[in-house]
């Protein structure tokens, strides 16, 4: 009989996830155009002790819905936080790898995916959750571009309800 291994610290990491949140985001869309505002709920459970997932809904200002699931768990082999994420507006399945920063309040997750020029590029990317309290934490994307640098493009509060 296979034995269930204990969770990890870096597994209860991620149970401070678990809740019910309001979520307010800012998206920049392109470099000519206003920033998109986008409201929504996030509600994250556990899948045993060693995963999470997140399953969120939410509006855009057009009146547009869209849901979206993200799961998160932690690879004791590779020493790395695993998840994968998907989107009702996107076609693209984004794999995650990541790790926590020494504070233990940043989680960076990096992925790759299409570029946002639409020329079938791949560009990196990360998507970084930081806790600024227990009830609200932040969740920001952004890309890296051919000259290495870094720009972010959509910031995501949430609030637990």
């Amino acid at each position: 009989m296979m034995q269930i291994p204990e969770p990890q610290a870096e597994h209860l990491w991620l149970h401070q996830l678990i809740g019910e949140w309001t979520v307010e985001s800012e998206c920049i869309m392109g470099p000519d155009q206003p920033p998109m505002k986008t409201t929504g709920t996030e509600a994250v459970r556990q899948l045993g002790n060693f995963w999470v997932i997140c399953e969120g809904t939410g509006k855009s200002p057009d009146g547009g819905s869209w849901d979206s699931i993200m799961t998160m768990g932690y690879d004791p082999q590779s020493k790395r936080y695993v998840g994968t994420y998907v989107a009702s507006v996107m076609t693209h399945l984004w794999p995650y790898l990541g790790t926590v920063d020494a504070s233990t309040k940043i989680l960076t997750l990096d992925s790759e995916g299409p570029s946002f020029a639409g020329d079938g590029t791949i560009s990196k990317y990360q998507d970084i959750i930081e806790f600024i309290t227990p009830d609200h934490r932040t969740l920001t994307s952004r890309m890296q571009s051919e000259d290495g640098t870094w720009h972010q493009f959509m910031c995501a509060h949430y609030r637990r309800e």
